[in-house]
């Protein structure tokens, strides 16, 4: 058994408006924007990353905006929610604010005992916040969210699948216990995670499968120490007989993908080096960053990227 894995490093969706994505995710969640880069394999798509203060990891979504990418078809084999954990008592708050902003589909519930308020992004993303007590983190602020409501980071991610077995077996394998199945939903728990430690995976048997574009789950991303701690899991992971990928740089971070027997794209990413290794940290998210690949590409994309604020 895998036992490097930390929880959840990040998690990465597809948009088809880049400004649209970005002030929903700056002014109406509260995160701070903490990088402003490309797409490794389409530089001519922005790679936008939110989190908290220094992108944490447990803390940071991100999104490639492929401008009027046809809006994805929900359905098995994909993360369908992503759920952000906030404090004890704040979801009223949320509930205002979401529904004064105009944010579609604000539903209020309760899954596995908790308090949950339930939204869909700009393009359809299934988002949720859940209150949960005594969470580490410290939030962004500088958002115009105060310390008292503001997301700390992520609670979890929902996996819709048409069968959990394998994919729990999996999950197991990386280090997660199961704790309990209620209405047809399984949840896993990293141990001794403080946050950013759960997974639940809801049993679809006979849905249709899910189609990517905007407002899908392209990949999750789990989080370990470093690039010792990667390999090892490389290694575990091929042994086990998955087909995982080379370690690629990430620039912030180094990465690892394979595909799980549910058809979700899973990465492992390493907690070095960061978000802050070419941009001081009162700077982060201001200016555009490139791969050193891309680098020679500044004017051209200066002038197609569409201008954020």
């Amino acid at each position: 058994m895998i036992d490097h894995i930390k929880g959840l490093h990040h998690v990465t969706s597809m948009a088809a408006n880049a400004r649209v994505n970005n002030a929903f995710f700056t002014d109406v969640l509260g995160l701070r924007r903490i990088k402003k880069t490309v797409n490794f394999d389409a530089p001519d798509v922005y790679h936008l990353y939110y989190g908290d203060e220094i992108g944490t990891p447990g803390t940071v979504m991100t999104y490639f905006p492929f401008p009027h990418i046809a809006r994805g078809r929900p359905g098995a084999g994909e993360v369908g929610t992503t759920v952000f954990a906030v404090p004890k008592g704040s979801l009223p708050f949320w509930a205002d604010r979401l529904t004064q902003k105009g944010v579609a589909e604000v539903t209020p519930s309760e899954t596995f005992g908790e308090k949950r308020l339930s939204f869909k992004g700009p393009d359809g993303d299934g988002f949720a916040l859940v209150e949960t007590a005594d969470d580490p983190r410290t939030p962004w602020t500088n958002g115009g969210i105060g310390e008292d409501h503001a997301i700390r980071g992520f609670h979890s991610v929902a996996m819709r699948l048409r069968d959990a077995g394998a994919t729990s077996e999996l999950l197991g394998f990386m280090g997660y216990d199961t704790l309990e199945t209620r209405d047809g939903v399984t949840r896993l728990l990293v141990p001794g995670a403080k946050a950013a430690g759960v997974i639940d995976i809801e049993t679809l048997p006979d849905a249709a499968g899910s189609r990517q574009g905007a407002g899908s789950v392209h990949h999750v991303a789990f989080a370990v120490d470093n690039r010792a701690a990667q390999l090892e899991v490389r290694k575990a992971l091929m042994d086990t007989g998955y087909q995982v990928t080379p370690v690629i740089d990430r620039d912030y971070f180094w990465a690892i993908y394979f595909r799980t027997p549910g058809g979700v794209l899973f990465e492992i990413a390493t907690n070095e080096p960061g978000f802050e290794r070419d941009e001081e940290r009162a700077h982060l998210g201001e200016a555009l960053k490139l791969p050193q690949q891309h680098k020679h590409l500044r004017p051209i994309l200066e002038q197609q990227l569409e201008k954020l604020d």
